[in-house]
């Protein structure tokens, strides 16, 4: 595709994943902190330690949330903190004020983008789980941005036809997807239209623990979400990067 048919924001966005991705590509998901998740073992494990030693930057509200996060059975079910910090700073890139989150879990990528969008900014915050949500509700308030967070307690699916219904379209900068994997395809279709040009969805859990090599053995999510990568490569109406950070995460810029 001719590079004078992507969008400024998107070519701009797309540039610089090359610095983003050389920071990133080496931590792990679980990797954030040597307090939080124990001492780390092995030359690849310490140089892992060494990237986010040296490239981490956490609000202290965001990692006071990680360590409550952390002390849940259910813990490993939050972002990477490297990957949201690269998710912030792209949303930071693009001047994104209007945030979708799909899947909250405790908040802590909430929190992220809710300190990064102005003060009259807006994250709309979709969980159907009123019990883990409300965890980060604290932090936020001590952030002073739980004024910029829409929390919905519903399926996500009906919040998006709701801000669709209400003439959202084309209005939102950022929409970042981790919630049920079944769900993804829809999800994605809903937020390009509710993106406008220029804008970013992030996906995370792409390559589901390496599961997606062989997706036809496991069947289910895993080869919903194989057709959903293959679907993503294929779509002329974004651009894209999948990155092996995390659980891997693909960006899709809106054209």
């Amino acid at each position: 595709m001719p590079l004078s048919s992507i969008s400024k924001e998107a070519a701009i966005g797309t540039a610089v994943l090359g610095v983003a991705v050389a920071a990133g590509f080496l931590a792990g998901r679980r990797s954030c902190s040597r307090f939080a998740h124990g001492t780390l073992k092995g030359s690849g494990s310490l140089l892992q330690q060494y990237v986010l030693d040296h490239s981490l930057r956490e609000h202290p509200a965001l990692t006071k949330l990680k360590m409550v996060t952390s002390q849940r059975h259910d813990g490993r079910m939050m972002v990477s903190c490297d990957q949201a910090q690269l998710m912030a700073n792209l949303a930071r890139l693009i001047r994104a004020k209007k945030v979708i989150e799909i899947g909250v879990f405790t908040g802590y990528n909430t929190l992220n983008m809710a300190l990064i969008i102005p003060d009259d900014g807006k994250v709309v915050a979709c969980d159907i789980n009123e019990d883990t949500a409300k965890l980060g509700r604290p932090f936020w308030k001590e952030a002073g941005v739980e004024h910029k967070i829409d929390l919905r307690i519903k399926p996500a699916i009906q919040t998006l036809d709701d801000l669709l219904a209400n003439g959202e379209a084309g209005t939102f900068d950022f929409a970042f997807i981790d919630a049920d994997k079944g769900g993804y395809n829809d999800y994605y279709e809903k937020c390009l239209q509710l993106i406008r040009k220029g804008g970013i969805i992030a996906i995370d859990n792409v390559l589901f623990s390496g599961k997606v090599l062989n997706s036809g053995k496991y069947g289910g999510d895993i080869q919903s979400m194989h057709e959903l990568n293959e679907k993503i490569f294929h779509d002329p109406r974004v651009t894209i990067s999948m990155l092996s950070i995390g659980d891997g995460v693909t960006l899709a810029f809106k054209l």
